[in-house]
């Protein structure tokens, strides 16, 4: 079993950060840090014990932030090449998860000293990540944050350039969202553009997680720049493209669907079936789908299907599965099954009854089938 996140914040590390802090302040109180930021520490969750980090920090570093933010600087590790993912504290310096506390301290203490705290995120984003605590200044000091950021555009450190697109994504998980932002994507937006072409991969993810964001807000203006960007796409922006747009597609929003290939399907549906539809839970439902190509030309198919879950107040509420993509022959027949598990998770809780399956094709509903779902008493909770 997978160690828990929040056990990326031990005492260890935590240890590991007073000694360096000690190490460039001697009148740093080493033993009341680490009491202090270790308290209860087993019983906290990861954000809790960040938080806890963060106060400990402000408690005995330097009330001057200059002279806390010169400790914090110079406590860093070198910077590595390449990938910082496991990277934590050792003797080089600090680096990894424990700089998330440290983000946020400069966010929440460093407002009035605007220079040193971007230095502070530009450098603890190349050991981790700032995109937490950049948003303490995007939030209150919006447009000089915004100035900065251009002026990182073309840095050589791909950390700090997807430190741009990351940390003015309006809903990122985790953090405080940013809710002008949310209300107007447009500065959002033109960052995004000089970024959408970047060399890295791990860029451009974060450019397409980011209007993915702005698609659950602004649905039309994501297409439309779909629209606009795919065009003379080269493949890797085609990629960003498709995973910017997942929601919209998730959604079956018509106009990203066509532009993205998946026009109204000229199909004939000839079966969809249900091999078992009386299943217990813990089993895999079994289906098929037969169809036929009504048109001249080749088509490009996205098949999704739908379950359409029994409530316990008799209501059904419906979650989206990707089943596959398909080039259907002109005038040629498909056939495809599937078999999807309906079994415990701990996002779903489950009830017995009438459950229903729906084929979407291209964003068009082609039928709906019905299943009974039978839970054992023992795994009703």
């Amino acid at each position: 079993m997978p160690e828990p996140l929040k056990n990326s914040f031990n005492k260890q590390v935590i240890t590991g950060m007073a000694d360096h802090f000690k190490n460039q302040w001697s009148e740093f109180n080493h033993q009341g840090f680490i009491q202090s930021a270790t308290k209860n520490l087993n019983c906290l969750e990861l954000k809790e014990r960040s938080n806890q980090i963060m106060e400990s920090m402000f408690e005995y570093l330097p009330d001057n932030f200059e002279q806390a933010g010169k400790i914090i600087l110079n406590s860093l590790s070198p910077a590595k090449e390449g990938d910082i993912f496991g990277i934590t504290v050792d003797e080089e310096g600090i680096a990894g998860w424990v700089i998330m506390p440290m983000t946020h301290y400069v966010g929440v203490h460093g407002l009035d000293h605007f220079d040193l705290s971007m230095n502070l995120f530009k450098e603890m984003t190349k050991r981790f990540t700032s995109e937490f605590g950049i948003r303490y200044f995007l939030l209150k000091k919006s447009n000089k944050t915004l100035t900065t950021l251009k002026l990182w555009l073309n840095d050589d450190d791909k950390h700090v350039r997807r430190l741009i697109s990351e940390g003015i994504r309006p809903r990122l998980p985790w953090a405080m969202q940013l809710p002008h932002f949310i209300q107007d994507p447009t500065p959002v937006i033109e960052l995004l553009e000089y970024l959408k072409d970047d060399q890295d991969e791990y860029v451009r993810r974060s450019v397409a997680n980011n209007l993915n964001d702005i698609a659950k807000d602004h649905p039309d203006v994501v297409s439309n720049i779909a629209e606009q960007w795919i065009q003379g796409a080269s493949a890797n922006r085609k990629k960003l493209i498709r995973h910017a747009c997942r929601t919209l597609i998730k959604n079956k929003h018509t106009k990203t669907l066509n532009i993205l290939g998946f026009k109204k399907p000229k199909i004939k549906l000839s079966q969809f079936e249900i091999f078992n539809p009386i299943i217990k839970l813990g089993e895999q439902l079994e289906f098929s789908l037969e169809l036929e190509s009504s048109s001249s030309r080749d088509q490009a198919l996205m098949i999704d299907f739908i379950i359409h879950h029994q409530k316990a107040n008799g209501k059904i509420t419906p979650k989206v599965f990707k089943w596959c993509e398909k080039k259907l022959a002109a005038e040629q027949p498909l056939c495809i099954t599937k078999k999807h598990s309906i079994k415990k998770v701990t996002t779903r809780k489950y009830y017995p009854g009438l459950h229903k399956i729906e084929v979407v094709i291209n964003g068009v509903s082609l039928g709906i089938s019905e299943f009974q779902l039978q839970i054992p008493e023992q795994t009703i909770s």
